[in-house]
C-alpha cells in the first residue's frame, strides 16, 4: 500500500515541485494551500500522470482555523513525509510595515510548521520511520528582517530536532535555498531584475537535491555551488558587517 506524503503551499513552486518528485517516487499525495481550484487543478494532473491518490485540503495557515484542520488530518491519517513550504515575504521594512501582515507572516512561516512537526512526530517516532523538509531559505543566516528571523527557526528547529530523533528512524532536514525561479518574488511585488542570471535556481533541481540530502539525514541541504559558497562567507564574517551590509542595502531601496 503506497504512503502518504502531505506538502504545503502545493500549488506552485516549490511546493508543486515536491509533489511531482514524491508521486513520481509512489507516494499518495495531500495537497494544502489557500486556492481551492489550484489545488484540485494541481491533484488532478498528479493522479493522470502518476497514478497515485490524491487529497485536497484548502486552508489559509494565517488562521487558527487552517492550522487545526490540517493537524486534524494527520492525526487522522498516517504522514509518511511532510514538507512544511507554505510561505510569504514582505516588501516593507519592519518599521513600515502592516501589523497584521507581519502577525500573518509569522503564523504562516512558524507557527504552522511547529504545530504541525509536533502533531506528527509521536506517530513517526512510533513507527520509526518518516521525513520532516522546513523550506527555509539561506536567508536564515542572515540578519534580514522578519523574514529572515522566521525562517532561522526553521533551520534551528530542524538541525536541533534532527540530532535529538537520529538513531530513530525519523528524518527531519531543512532545504536553505537562495533565488529561485517561482512566483514568490512576484507575489510580494518584489522588483528582482537587477539579479544576475547565475543566482537563480531551478526549483526541480533544488528539490531533488533536498531530498537526496533529507534521505541522507543532512539537517541542512543548501543547493547550488554560488549559496554554498555565499553561507560559507557568510560563517566566517563577523556580524557586525553582515547587519551593516543589510543596513546599507535596504537604504538603498528607499
Amino acid at each position: 500500500m503506497a504512503q502518504w506524503a502531505l506538502v504545503t503551499g502545493a500549488t506552485v513552486g516549490i511546493g508543486e515541485s515536491f509533489t511531482r518528485l514524491l508521486a513520481a517516487k509512489g507516494y499518495n499525495i495531500a495537497l494544502v494551500a489557500r486556492d481551492e481550484v489550484r489545488l484540485h487543478e494541481r491533484a488532478a494532473s498528479l493522479r493522470e500522470k502518476y497514478g497515485v491518490q490524491t487529497f485536497v485540503l484548502p486552508a489559509d495557515l494565517a488562521t487558527k482555523s487552517g492550522v487545526k484542520s490540517v493537524e486534524k488530518y494527520i492525526e487522522t491519517y498516517e504522514i509518511e513525509v511532510l514538507i512544511n513550504n507554505a510561505g510569504f515575504g514582505l516588501n516593507k521594512a519592519f518599521t513600515r510595515s502592516d501589523l497584521g501582515d507581519e502577525q500573518d507572516l509569522l503564523n504562516v512561516l512558524v507557527r504552522t510548521p511547529m504545530r504541525l512537526m509536533h502533531v506528527i512526530l509521536p506517530g513517526m517516532k512510533e513507527r520509526r520511520s518518516g521525513t520532516i523538509i522546513n523550506v527555509s531559505s539561506v536567508a536564515s543566516f542572515i540578519a534580514g528582517g522578519t523574514y529572515s528571523a522566521a525562517k532561522s527557526y526553521l533551520t534551528v528547529i530542524s538541525e536541533s530536532l534532527n540530532a535529538d530523533l537520529r538513531g530513530s528512524g525519523v528524518k527531519i532536514s531543512a532545504l536553505c535555498p537562495g533565488f529561485t525561479r517561482t512566483e514568490f518574488h512576484k507575489r510580494g511585488r518584489m522588483k528582482m531584475n537587477g539579479l544576475p542570471s547565475f543566482m537563480w535556481l531551478d526549483a526541480d533541481k533544488l528539490v531533488a537535491k533536498s531530498w537526496k540530502d533529507a534521505q541522507s539525514n543532512k539537517p541542512i541541504s543548501i543547493p547550488g555551488w554560488q549559496y554554498k559558497l555565499l553561507v560559507a562567507l557568510i560563517a566566517i564574517t563577523p556580524r557586525s558587517i553582515i547587519r551593516r551590509v543589510r543596513i546599507d542595502e535596504g537604504k538603498t531601496k528607499r
